[in-house]
This record gives structure tokens, C-alpha cells and sequence, in this order.
């Protein structure tokens, strides 16, 4: 099936696209024109003169035209090379800036990815690779990679790792020809004069950085610590999956690639196992339309085997034991590390006084807002009932006694009389962690709790600190939260530490520019949140199930929980 109609029209919609019109346009060299105060008159010569004159005449015309034709086709291609090298070029030139500004990414992050970049020019002209296609946004993205990674480890093969997209533009999940097509220009070169735009409306923006602050790339080590994994698998980072790229950086021709070009989001699986005569693969492959042997896959010859989306947790069908441990220490590498996030973290946390409750409040978009009223109730019946230990009926009671905080989107009262069914979380049963220390409410805290303490006996556990995590713009007025802050008098969210956190208004990408503290507030939440005595997430989060089955068990010293 072919896409380059579909391919051409999603150019020109999407915004990341947009972006580069104009930038790779080549233009036809002025004319040259010859400057003369006065007219030269022809010279008259004898009728033989004068056709040898026409003849070399012609010669020097023939041999101009040559010349041009050969100067066109030099240009055309140092632009395609330059065009299919972009990224390369971006990294590289950026690594300057990096090391001038002690705020930007960290220069030995970026000088580790020039490193990698640059050690393939003198590559093994037998060594075979695994590519894949990230889209959508920062948690799929973590999620394709683990995949990626494990399959890489089992399939022996190098991995070639796109870097991070944080913004608020996701490349979002599109068949394989097409989503190579939008990531291959996605990029900003071409665009740097858009570092010179002022934001603050004293200049017009042109047209073509309307979105330049709207996204940037990161090397996935400036987040998280890949260093025991680079002990045990190859990893090479790439910024540029074109096929030129790869001939000219890896010497990998398009017939020495094998693709998966996938034309759903779950189209492809990988079993490490061989269904029986009794197990359909269609079965076996659950919400997949087809599924792939993975020791099949181990015996393609070509040098790289391309990939397009391995999105899923449950994309990986693993039953053999050293794989499915393989996957759970290759999640546990996922934890954010990133130092100044985690040191900012750790002052919040001591503000707190060392031991408080963590919940992870998704609401801002989508399914997430329209199931709000439903979502918020479960993760506080969780807090107060499954984490403190409030009987059923006294979390009832309580819950009676506060009704007016449970408001649904119209703002209208919701009486609820009639206790939430609380899941059972068996992925989680699974990995029981040892028992938490005693959960005393702290008495250090650097804050007043901006609530009144509950005095009753029953009550004092609701005194403990309460972080919230959440993408609500201002989360003290919304409405739903309230449930929330009426409970836990000391309820705080990261608004509330701008001490804290004001580092991160220095924090710059030595790439393109871009300030990235609005890209990395989420980090900084989830970390915090990770970091609680005891954390909640909302149901059907792929960010809540993050904080609470990796975070918070790396961040506590316990196995991780591994669903999927």
C-alpha cells in the first residue's frame, strides 16, 4: 500500500512539518551581469575568421554548459547531504553552546552523544542493528524504548536510539512510511535564527517559529542512567534515520534493511515462544493483529531490521524467565535521575519533613478530565481506606461528612452512597514489597499547613503531608481537588516550593535554545511524588502506573512491578 499522497497532505498539516518549508529551498544563482560604461562594437572579420570564431565560440558555449551542469548537480547533492545530516550537524554545533552555558544540558551528556555519533564513521561493516520509530508523548516514548531495548538484546543487535521529544506538540502515532516521512522532518535546522525571537510581544514572530518553543530534543542519559546497560548491550544514539544517513554513517544500503512497516498502532507482537496446536496466534497475540516469533526475527541476515512502533507494555509477550528478568532490570534503568531534578526533589522532600503521602493526579486532558469526578474518588478511597487503613465504614462516613467537596463538571453537589469498587491490583500483588516503616505525621514541616489540623484522635493520620502530582494549571482552586485538601489539611503542590524549584528557570537547551522548565516540571512532580511514603496514581495512567511501579519501589530500594 502505498502512502506518498497521504504522506504529501500530512506535510502540509502538521505543524512539525511546517516548520521547515523554506528551509532546504533551493534557489537558481543570480544572473551574472557584466558592468560597462561603454558599448563594445563587434569586430568585423574575414567570412573565415569568422567561422572559426563561431566554432570555438560554440566550444566555449558547450563547454560553459558543462561546467553549469556539473556545478547544478554538485549543489543539489551537497544540499540533499546536508538536508539528510541535519541532525548530525545540530548536535555537533550545539555541544559549543553547551559548554558556554553552565545552564544548558549538561555538556558531558551531549559530548557522550557526539562521542557515539562519531565513533561510526570507522563502523564494522558486519555489525547488525535494530531501528524503531518513537511518537506520541514522553511515556509511550519510554515504553517503545524498554521494548526496543530488550529486543535488541535478544536479537543481538546494536540499538539505534532516537533522542527525547518533550513539548507540547507530540509527533503522534502515524503507519511506518509516514511517521519516518513527519520524525525525518521534524526537526529546527534552518530555523536558528528563531533563538533571536523575542516572546515578550515586542517583535512579530515570523511565521516559521510560531512553534519553535513549543517542542526540543534531550539525549535519553540527560534523564535517566544508562551506563549499566551500555555494560551489557550496544547502544548507539541517532539522531537521523533517513536512508542516506545510514548509507553514508553505517554503510547500510536499503536492500540490506528489513522492515516492519507496521500500518496500525497494534499491528505487531513478539513471542519468545511457539504457540501450540491448541493456542491460535491470533489469541495469543491479545489486542494484536499479527504476532512475531522473536527467534525467527533472530535469523534475519540483513544488517539492520527497522521497526516501526513498539509502543505497549504488553507488546512483548515474554515467557521465558531470563527474558521477562531481562525486561524487569531494563525498566528499573528508567528511573529518572537526572541530578539537578533529583536534588531538587530531595529539598522539597526534606520541606516536608522527610515522610509524607504521594498521589499522582491526572485531570488535564481527555478521558482523564471527562472521568475526573469517578477518577479522583477512587485514588481518595485508595489514600484514605487501602493506604491508611480506614475501615470501609469510617471511610464512608467520612467521605458523607465532606459531600459538598465532591462536585461533578457542572459544579453541582454529588452524593455518593454506595463505597467504589477498588480493583485488585495483581501485577502488584505479585512483587509484595517488605512493610514500610511506622507513618508518623511530621511535626518539622518548613510550611504551614495552609488547612486546620484535625483534633480528633481518629482523625490525626489525615494530618500526615499530602504531595499531589498533577497537571491541573492551578490545582488549589480546582473544584475536584478540593476533595482532597478538605481531607488532608496539609496538602501541598508544587506551586507551593518556587523556592525550590527556580533553578529550573535557568535551565536551557544548548541545541536550539529552548527553555526547558515547563518540559521538565512533570519530571520534577513525578519525582517528588515518587518519593512519598506511600503514593496513589489514577487509574489508566500510564504516568500514575510510572511513579508507582517504578519510582516509587527504585526510589524505596524494592523490585519493580512489571505489567504487560
Amino acid at each position: 500500500m502505498s502512502y506518498s499522497s497521504t504522506s504529501a497532505r500530512l506535510a502540509q498539516s502538521s505543524p512539525s512539518v511546517s516548520l521547515e518549508k523554506g528551509a532546504y529551498r533551493l534557489r537558481a544563482p543570480p544572473r551574472i551581469r557584466t558592468i560597462s560604461k561603454t558599448r563594445i562594437q563587434p569586430l568585423q572579420l574575414h567570412p573565415r575568421a569568422a567561422d572559426s570564431s563561431r566554432s570555438a565560440y560554440q566550444k566555449q558555449m558547450a563547454v560553459l554548459v558543462i561546467f553549469l551542469i556539473s556545478a547544478t548537480v554538485s549543489c543539489f547533492g551537497a544540499a540533499y547531504y546536508l538536508f539528510t545530516t541535519r541532525w548530525d550537524l545540530a548536535t555537533l554545533s550545539s555541544l559549543g553552546d553547551a559548554s558556554d552555558n553552565p545552564d544548558s544540558l549538561s555538556p558531558s551528556s551531549l559530548l557522550s552523544l557526539s562521542s557515539s555519533l562519531s565513533s561510526v564513521l570507522s563502523v564494522d561493516s558486519s555489525e547488525k542493528y535494530l531501528a524503531y520509530l518513537p511518537h506520541s508523548g514522553f511515556h509511550n516514548q519510554r515504553i517503545a524504548f524498554e521494548n526496543a531495548l530488550v529486543l535488541s538484546r535478544l536479537l543481538n543487535r546494536t540499538l539505534l536510539v532516537p533522542p527525547v521529544r518533550l513539548g507540547m506538540t507530540p509527533v503522534y502515532y502515524l503507519p511506518f512510511d509516514q511517521l519516518r516521512d513527519v520524525l525525518a522532518n521534524a526537526t529546527k535546522v534552518g530555523l536558528e535564527h528563531c533563538k533571536e525571537v523575542r516572546l515578550d510581544g515586542s517583535q512579530d514572530i515570523p511565521p516559521e517559529c510560531m512553534d519553535y518553543y513549543d517542542f526540543t530534543y534531550v539525549p535519553w542519559e540527560w534523564l535517566v542512567d544508562l551506563s549499566k546497560l551500555k555494560t551489557e548491550q550496544r547502544v548507539l544514539p541517532c539522531w537521523n534515520l533517513t536512508d542516506a544517513w545510514l548509507e553514508d554513517r553505517l554503510n547500510i544500503s536499503h536492500n540490506d534493511t528489513f522492515f516492519f512497516k507496521d500500518t496500525a498502532r497494534n499491528h505487531y507482537s513478539f513471542l519468545d515462544f511457539t504457540p501450540g496446536p491448541s493456542s491460535s496466534t491470533t489469541a495469543l497475540s491479545r489486542k494484536y493483529i499479527e504476532s512475531i516469533q522473536i527467534s525467527a526475527l533472530a535469523q534475519r541476515a540483513e544488517r539492520l531490521v527497522f521497526l516501526g512502533t513498539l509502543m505497549g507494555s504488553s507488546r512483548l509477550h515474554l515467557r521465558n524467565p531470563t527474558y521477562y528478568q531481562l525486561r524487569a532490570r531494563i525498566r528499573e534503568q528508567m528511573a529518572l535521575t537526572n541530578p539537578l531534578l533529583a536534588a531538587l526533589a530531595e529539598d522539597v522532600r526534606a520541606a516536608l519533613g522527610g515522610q509524607y503521602l504521594g498521589a499522582h493526579v491526572r485531570l488535564g486532558d481527555g478521558l482523564f478530565r471527562e472521568n475526573g469526578a469517578e477518577n479522583v474518588r477512587l485514588t481518595w478511597w485508595r489514600l484514605v481506606h487501602a493506604t491508611l487503613g480506614f475501615s470501609i465504614q469510617d471511610t464512608l462516613a467520612l467521605e458523607k461528612a465532606l459531600a459538598d467537596f465532591d462536585v461533578d463538571a457542572s459544579g453541582n453537589a454529588a452524593m455518593t452512597l454506595a463505597p467504589p469498587r477498588i480493583p485488585l491490583d495483581i501485577p502488584a500483588l505479585r512483587v509484595p514489597h517488605p512493610p514500610l516503616p511506622p507513618l508518623n505525621p511530621a511535626t518539622n514541616l518548613s510550611f504551614a499547613c495552609p488547612g486546620t489540623l484535625h483534633t480528633a484522635p481518629a482523625l490525626t493520620l489525615l494530618n500526615t503531608p499530602l504531595f499531589i502530582a498533577t497537571d491541573v494549571a492551578a490545582p488549589h482552586a480546582d473544584p475536584l481537588l478540593a476533595r482532597f485538601t478538605r481531607t488532608f489539611p496539609c496538602t501541598f503542590f508544587l506551586a507551593d516550593f518556587r523556592a525550590q524549584f527556580a533553578p529550573l528557570d535557568g535551565l536551557v537547551s544548548g541545541a536550539d535554545g529552548v527553555r526547558l522548565r515547563g518540559f521538565v516540571v512533570p519530571f520534577l512532580d513525578a519525582m517528588i511524588a515518587g518519593r512519598a511514603w506511600a503514593v496513589v496514581g489514577t487509574e489508566q495512567s500510564t504516568y500514575s502506573a510510572f511513579v508507582a511501579d517504578v519510582l516509587w519501589r527504585r526510589y524505596h530500594g524494592f523490585e519493580i512491578v512489571q505489567r504487560g
